[in-house]
């Protein structure tokens, strides 16, 4: 039965009848990781947004399954981006220690092309290899996608572009940043629905040279500048990208309604090219939301090792493989992607530099039992630190300490620190025996905060 002509209903059946095991004589999947920038762990309606709806992306969680307690690497974009295309904590690479790379960063920090990657990994395997939207880690002439396994590259370079002119400054600066490959264009058009094209575009391309492929769609949305399609007079208003004057919940609604409308444009793309039934789908965010993202029920935000800063949707999408409208309690991060995809795709992590993360195929073909995991973070902004084990979460932010049962303590409360104090002394040491094997952090490296300058419920966070 040919995809392209499959009902909803009939491709719920078709998955519901499939057996849920990998199939390791069949054709490797296709795979198409969607990634989010800057969205909240509840800015998707079935994650619990309650003021607009997002039908392709609960699409994809009712064939697929909703990782119910999945995290982010880092609160910030490039650390957290290193962890996924590495599989290892982004601690390990100096441009991880950039949070995030921003133009006061080294120009010699970024990704290795040295480095073993999933993308130069699933090349390996035989798959083509395409990234469209943000790279972030790292400038021309000595770090591109294209030198890091990625065949193909469409997207930008930096850590924010503007919808409308496709510049990381204001309208009037020469801060062009939208590439074909290494080469930089120009084109018209709203951001979002660029690379929705361009995705598209691919699908079609590999489907016709039935081709294996990895497309990472990494969209800048919902991230700021906060344009929204038709918002072309704010594009040419605004002084910078990161502007505090403008924005608003309404607005951030059409920024994520627009980019699920394209997520729906590619679904439909891979069911139109008969590919739909073989190919992977994940949805995810490189970390926590922002301004005017919903973090229930999280406190905290991006740049902030609370929950909110680190707490993210995942979804996974395999017809045949994994159970549709299903969720799992199991702890995943970033970091897992890289070993999980592939073993989907029948690859091999390159043995010199072993992940840290961990495959999460058998929780997505036979829905496991949630594994416990032991999971660290560091934040140079406000000497942020955490680790997760089990249910506990230890946390310093600034001096202050907490222990947290974060299962039972969704918004990190009921500090139990002298409580436990067993539990809280042991997770103490275990960071620090941790920390020991990572990098140290570099006083030259970026961070940021948002400040009560900035932010009216960050009264009481100053800059140093």
């Amino acid at each position: 039965m040919n995809s392209q002509y499959l009902t909803r209903r009939e491709f719920l059946a078709a998955t519901a009848l499939a057996p849920f095991i990998p199939q390791t004589t069949a054709p490797p999947p296709n795979i198409v990781f969607i990634m989010a920038d800057d969205l909240g762990y509840a800015d998707v309606s079935c994650y619990g947004r309650r003021d607009y709806t997002t039908p392709n992306i609960d699409r994809i969680a009712a064939e697929g399954m909703r990782f119910m307690q999945a995290y982010a690497n880092s609160p910030v974009c490039t650390a957290s981006r290193t962890a996924l295309i590495t599989g290892r904590y982004q601690y390990r690479l100096p441009v991880g220690l950039e949070e995030p790379l921003a133009a006061n960063s080294r120009r010699d920090a970024g990704l290795p092309p040295e480095h073993p990657t999933l993308p130069s990994l699933l090349k390996k395997a035989g798959y083509g290899t395409t990234l469209i939207g943000k790279w972030h880690l790292g400038w021309l002439p000595d770090f591109s996608p294209l030198k890091s396994g990625y065949d193909h590259f469409w997207g930008f370079r930096g850590g924010g572009l503007d919808y409308f002119t496709h510049k990381s400054g204001p309208a009037n600066t020469d801060t062009d940043d939208l590439w074909d490959g290494d080469v930089k264009i120009r084109q018209s058009g709203y951001l979002t629905d660029l690379m929705g094209d361009r995705a598209i575009s691919a699908i079609n391309d590999y489907a016709k040279a039935r081709q294996a492929f990895f497309i990472s769609l990494h969209f800048n949305a919902p991230h700021w500048p906060w344009e929204a399609p038709g918002d072309e007079a704010e594009s040419q208003r605004i002084r910078a990208l990161a502007h505090y004057d403008g924005g608003s919940l309404e607005t951030y609604a059409r920024m994520v309604r627009q980019m699920d409308l394209q997520i729906g444009r590619v679904l439909q793309a891979l069911e139109v090219a008969g590919i739909a039934t073989n190919t992977v789908v994940v949805f995810t965010s490189d970390n926590g939301g922002e301004r005017f993202s919903d973090t229930w029920p999280f406190t905290g935000k991006k740049m902030e090792l609370l929950e909110g800063g680190l707490r993210i949707p995942a979804i996974v999408r395999w017809p045949g493989h994994v159970r549709a409208d299903n969720t799992t309690e199991q702890v995943a991060i970033s970091m897992d992607w890289l070993p999980t995809l592939l073993e989907i795709a029948h690859g091999k992590p390159d043995p010199a530099y072993p992940p840290d993360g961990i495959s999460l195929v058998r929780t997505l073909t036979e829905n496991t039992p949630p594994v416990r995991r032991k999971l660290y973070w560091r934040f140079k902004a406000n000497k942020q630190r955490a680790v997760r084990d089990g249910d506990m979460k230890w946390l310093e932010i600034d001096g202050n300490t907490f222990l947290f049962n974060v299962v039972s303590d969704s918004l990190e409360r009921a500090n139990l620190k002298n409580r436990l104090a067993d539990v809280y002394r042991r997770l103490v040491a275990d960071y620090a025996d941790w920390e020991a094997t990572m990098l140290p952090e570099d006083p030259r490296s970026n961070t940021g905060s948002f400040y009560g300058s900035e932010y009216a419920d960050h009264y009481g966070n100053k800059r140093k």
